[in-house]
């Protein structure tokens, strides 16, 4: 254990506790099961994305190609591989979205922050998001903040919601 501790100088002991928690609801030789969520916690201690040098250190603690962990990383997209700001607000631009007018709530945000979506405001205060699906289509057009979905949205709704945030 002396070795791997040298080798995970950058993910936090809490993270890895965190990680154990995972890598213990699969088989023993099955640690690799747990990358998902092992990035997620990584992500969430690294102000909300991932580093090579992260994401190497997942790959030697789950004992798995570093390369593996850089694909899961970049196919899936909640995780992040460079900076974002404090809230990051995924907007769904699918078809049921752009159906019930996620083309204002774009035009919107926008406008409000002054940056385009996959843009960070100069405060980094947010960064505005498009995602292809957030599974929400009966509630169109949608967001997610953090964790949180908002459905149904108006700019007025939105206003609400993004005036709230520190």
């Amino acid at each position: 254990m002396a070795t791997q501790s040298k080798q995970l100088n950058l993910i936090s002991s809490e993270s890895l506790a965190e990680i154990d928690v995972w890598i213990a609801k699969y088989p023993s030789n099955q640690k690799q099961s747990a990358v998902m969520a092992a990035l997620r916690i990584v992500q969430d201690q690294n102000q909300g994305w991932l580093t090579t040098e992260l994401m190497d250190e997942i790959a030697t603690y789950l004992g798995m190609p570093a390369i593996a962990v850089y694909e899961v990383a970049s196919f899936y997209s909640m995780y992040e591989l460079k900076p974002v700001g404090k809230h990051k607000v995924c907007v769904c631009t699918n078809l049921s979205c752009m159906l019930n007018g996620v083309d204002k709530i774009v035009a919107h945000l926008e406008e409000k922050y002054g940056i385009k979506l996959g843009e960070t405001s100069t405060d980094g205060k947010v960064t505005l998001k498009e995602v292809e699906c957030l599974g929400a289509c009966g509630g169109a057009p949608v967001i997610q903040l953090g964790r949180q979905y908002y459905e149904n949205l108006t700019p007025e709704i939105l206003d609400s919601i993004l005036d709230k945030l520190e």
